[in-house]
This record gives C-alpha cells, sequence and structure tokens, in this order.
C-alpha cells in the first residue's frame, strides 16, 4: 500500500499516519524527519541540506526530492509507505510520480482530511504546551489535572507562538492557496480520497479504510 497522506495543520495527519503504518505495517515518511536523519547521518544530501537549514532558508526541491528517493528505495518500503509532508506542490507531485514510476511503486491513495477552518483553529489555538518538558494538552480534550501545570513534570504550560489565532489562520490561507492545485492533480490521476476529519480517532480511521476497500472491490 502506497498511499500520501494530505490535510491541513490540525487534521490530525500523524495521529492517522500512525494507525495506518501499524495497521499496514509500513513506514511513515515525513520530510521533516527524513531530512533531520539524512543531516545526521551526514549523507551528501543531508550535508546540501544542513547548509540550507544553518542560513534558516528553506531546503530547495532538488536536495528534498533526492532525500525522498533515497528513502524511498530502502528495505523497509518494499511493502509500501505512507508520506506526510510531501508532496506540497505540484512540481514536487511531479518528481515524485517520475521517482515512484523508476522504483515501481506507483501511488494507490492520495487521502486528503478535510476539516473546516474554524474547527482547526478551535483545535490549535487550544493547544498548551510544557516548558520543561515539552508534553502537549488541549485545554477542551485533554487539560492538565491543574490549570496551566504540566501533569508529568509539574512544569508551567504555555501557548506556542504558531498556536495562537493570527499565525493559525494566515497558515491555514497559505496551506490552501498551496494545496488546492496540488489536490487537482490528483484529483485528475483519480487517486484522491477524501474524508471528514471529524469525530474520534477510531471513527477517522475506519472512514480513511472504507474508502481504501471501496477503490479495491
Amino acid at each position: 500500500m502506497n498511499l500520501i497522506l494530505l490535510g491541513p495543520p490540525g487534521a490530525g495527519k500523524g495521529t492517522q499516519a500512525q494507525m495506518l503504518m501499524e495497521h499496514y505495517r509500513i513506514p511513515q515518511i515525513s520530510t521533516g524527519d527524513i531530512l533531520r536523519s539524512a543531516v545526521k547521518q551526514g549523507t551528501p544530501l543531508g550535508k546540501q541540506a544542513k547548509a540550507f537549514m544553518d542560513k534558516g532558508e528553506l531546503v530547495p526541491d532538488e536536495v528534498v526530492i533526492g532525500i525522498i528517493d533515497q528513502r524511498l528505495r530502502e528495505a523497509d518500503c518494499k511493502n509500501g509507505f505512507i508520506l506526510d509532508g510531501f508532496p506540497r506542490t505540484t512540481p514536487q507531485a511531479e518528481a515524485l510520480e517520475t521517482i515512484l514510476a523508476k522504483i515501481e511503486k506507483p501511488l494507490d491513495h492520495v487521502v486528503n482530511i478535510e476539516v473546516d477552518s474554524e474547527e482547526l483553529v478551535r483545535r490549535l489555538t487550544g493547544r498548551r504546551t510544557c516548558k520543561n518538558c515539552g508534553a502537549m494538552f488541549h485545554v477542551a480534550f485533554h487539560p492538565p489535572v491543574k490549570e496551566d501545570i504540566c501533569d508529568r513534570c509539574g512544569g508551567p504550560l504555555y501557548q506556542r507562538e504558531d498556536d495562537r489565532e493570527e499565525t493559525i489562520r494566515t497558515r491555514l490561507k497559505e496551506y490552501e492557496k498551496q494545496t488546492a492545485p496540488l489536490i487537482r492533480y490528483y484529483q485528475d490521476k483519480k487517486l484522491l480520497r477524501s474524508i471528514q476529519g471529524i469525530g474520534g480517532q477510531n471513527q477517522i480511521f475506519e472512514q480513511i479504510i472504507r474508502v481504501f476497500n471501496a477503490k479495491s472491490v
């Protein structure tokens, strides 16, 4: 099973990727994770990526695509993979298609988790992070026992700058602008499977499995 997960910040992609990974016994491939791994290992592409990251610049597509290419050729991807955070643009999607054709691993599905923007703002603005240990809480869904105090270490909880409403709305607008052409790209390829990211994580997971089964019938 070769999958791509799409969805805005706060849609629950990370949770669903973990559940799919356990269900299908295939790796989740996060762009951020493999970039950090390549840098840590000191691979040629990792060194190129580090040069940009150290300057606070975006890593160019050709470097990211090269690292993705190498990762998809590793042994644990033999039976499939879940791409999370890549591709983000149509040129990246076109480059990915070329890679997958070369290694003979065509995509099976592109899952787009849809959530209303106001619900996303509610989810993200409610997050609180421990200043000491980094534990995450939510004022509505996962509140600490004591208000503004971490259950794990007793440290103070705070709202990160990127969890503030103004920042979130800017991120969501940028996501929509960037991803709309990508969604059309995969619709045209008849690979896109859209589901509503509302309800419990198990309900959302069941929706995803249903659309997979519907296509295979």
